[in-house]
């Protein structure tokens, strides 16, 4: 008796799921992220949400509620009602905080249900245009020399541009001076102005600056060399093997949405980065749209970044509160 009551509540939940499926979504969409507005994630949140609008049929309604590295936000959403009408416009600085937190109000990996990524940016290793150092191999060896002598410029302590200089160091078996700005283009003008002397920048605000000749790449954190500057070696191909750090945006929602739902907002994502106009925007601010991926692979994504700043955290003694 109580495993046929048993089959009868599944098979209940089942068809709820499906009807809930079939009628999604009849009510605008909420699409929440935890950084400033006119920043890069809230660009890229207006960007998709006015384009999945035409396909879902609803308005989607971006709202920002920034705060400790968008955080925030990832709690709100989490917490929220698992209906597929309350999204997060999620970056890579999520695991990234979350590897390196001291506490944290959620599960950075099991909290969620991944959606799809719709964009991703590699690093660029920087120094200004007249420094020393002309290959990665120079800086890295200098740093072995004279440990902590070398400074360093990032967005903040426990940015990924702060935790990607120390997954370097953390690899290199080297040390380096943290500096700490209040964002990346103020981190880019110390390295401009002489303050430090490397960077660790996303693509978009800085690509144009090295052509210009104002920096030098030394070299790019992704397992390829990127296309706009394919003369820039990657980390891995200089003595660093297997080393990768890659920054991506994408879209979540709180754990157990339903299947149906994940899968209608994936296929909407994937139609949408496939847009023209939107994979243009999208590659004019630096990135590399790929159609989306599946729920299943931003999740590995997610859990394997997340396990990468969680050992660094570790061996390298960082922690945020």
């Amino acid at each position: 008796m109580k495993l046929r009551i048993l089959g009868a509540l599944l098979a209940l939940a089942a068809l709820t799921g499906v009807a809930l499926a079939q009628d999604y979504p009849s009510r605008p969409i909420r699409f929440i992220h935890g950084f400033p507005p006119g920043g890069n994630v809230d660009i890229i949140a207006r960007l998709l949400g006015a384009e999945m609008s035409k396909g879902l049929g609803q308005p989607v309604v971006i709202e920002a509620k920034p705060g400790v590295a968008g955080s925030l936000a990832a709690e709100f959403v989490a917490r929220s009602d698992p209906d597929g009408y309350t999204l997060l416009v999620v970056p890579s600085a999520h695991p990234a905080h979350g590897g390196l937190a001291k506490k944290l109000r959620y599960r950075v990996v099991d909290d969620f249900q991944w959606i799809s990524v719709a964009s991703f940016y590699p690093f660029l290793i920087c120094v200004r245009a007249d420094s020393r150092f002309r290959t990665l191999t120079d800086l890295i060896d200098e740093a072995r020399k004279n440990p902590g002598a070398l400074k360093y410029g990032s967005g903040g302590v426990g940015s990924i541009l702060h935790t990607t200089v120390e997954l370097l160091a953390n690899r290199t078996n080297t040390k380096f001076l943290h500096v700490p700005y209040r964002g990346e283009v103020p981190a880019i003008t110390g390295l401009l102005q002489g303050e430090v002397d490397i960077v660790a920048v996303t693509t978009g605000p800085i690509t144009t600056r090295i052509r210009g000749g104002e920096f030098r790449a030394l070299g790019v954190t992704s397992t390829a060399r990127w296309r706009d500057l394919g003369d820039v070696p990657t980390v891995a191909e200089q003595g660093v093997p297997g080393f990768e750090v890659i920054s991506w945006t994408g879209l979540a929602g709180p754990a157990k949405l339903p299947g149906a739902v994940v899968a209608r907002l994936n296929a909407e994502l994937r139609r949408t980065v496939a847009v023209p106009e939107v994979k243009a925007r999208l590659e004019a601010m630096g990135g590399d749209p790929r159609g989306g991926t599946s729920a299943d692979e931003m999740r590995d994504l997610v859990a394997s970044q997340f396990a990468t700043w969680s050992r660094l955290a570790k061996d390298a003694g960082i922690e945020i509160e």
